[in-house]
């Protein structure tokens, strides 16, 4: 049996996929996001370890209230993929034992090959496309974004359901060529049932004060709703235009 090194856990979850969904944080990153509101998750050697048996035993008194919702099981992190042998067997076993749905929340920093006993066992990917810009992505996390997408391309190929993510950071991630750039290769896509434009927010501060560093992005505001509404008609048009470009690929 695999074990996991947790971060923490939460068990009315609402907002990471369907219904009420029993939430797995996992621990180690291999992105140091800006904006970050977990930086205590980054660290490969840190937290709790558990086993797959351990998670099931925290998951089953609330199995009802996940069917009755249509929800089920989400793993987050830090980043998921980094323990992919872990998740996968948590997934199979809420499968068998509850017939629950799973969802993976990725940034799809993860090469396909080491995903797909995982992948095999989800129902949805929820996706964060941080930037489309290759040198962009890498100044807002650490790491340029190519095998990002490659991931992305291959679920798509796969036939994965996804939910695409785009977390709005006021000066980094919501320039009109930016957010077109990326509706455009959503629309290349297949498999996306929804995009989700995330308002930035500053509620995990106080974590980069308290591991003694300084927080990156100090004094960028909030976006405010008319902002959110921009980024998604945006997105939207770069959308159409990309599902355009592939009709016309195919046509050709």
């Amino acid at each position: 049996m695999h074990t996991g090194r947790i971060h923490s856990l939460e068990t009315f979850g609402t907002v990471d996929g369907p219904g009420i969904r029993f939430v797995l944080f996992l621990q180690g990153c291999a992105l140091q996001c800006r904006y970050c509101h977990n930086p205590d998750s980054w660290d490969t050697q840190a937290g709790e370890l558990r086993t797959v048996d351990d998670i099931l035993r925290e998951i089953e008194p609330y199995v009802e209230y996940y069917r009755r919702s249509g929800g089920g099981v989400t793993v987050t992190g830090g980043e998921p993929t980094l323990q992919a042998p872990f998740v996968a067997e948590l997934f199979r076993a809420c499968k068998e034992r509850w017939g629950l749905h799973t969802a993976l929340d990725s940034s799809g920093f993860c090469e396909p090959s080491h995903a797909e006993a995982l992948l095999d066992a989800t129902d949805l990917v929820l996706l964060d496309l941080k930037r489309m810009d290759r040198e962009g992505h890498r100044a807002l996390t650490s790491q340029p974004n190519d095998r990002i997408l490659r991931f992305a391309r291959h679920l798509s190929d796969r036939g994965t359901k996804m939910w695409i993510r785009r977390v709005l950071v006021p000066g980094w991630t919501d320039g009109a060529d930016e957010l077109l750039e990326l509706g455009r290769f959503i629309g290349g896509l297949e498999g996306v049932e929804k995009v989700e434009v995330l308002p930035y927010h500053r509620m995990g501060v106080y974590k980069w004060h308290q591991l003694g560093k300084a927080y990156p992005l100090e004094g960028v505001l909030e976006p405010g709703p008319d902002e959110v509404a921009r980024a998604g008609r945006l997105i939207g048009q770069g959308i159409e235009e990309g599902k355009r470009g592939l009709t016309l690929a195919g046509k050709e």
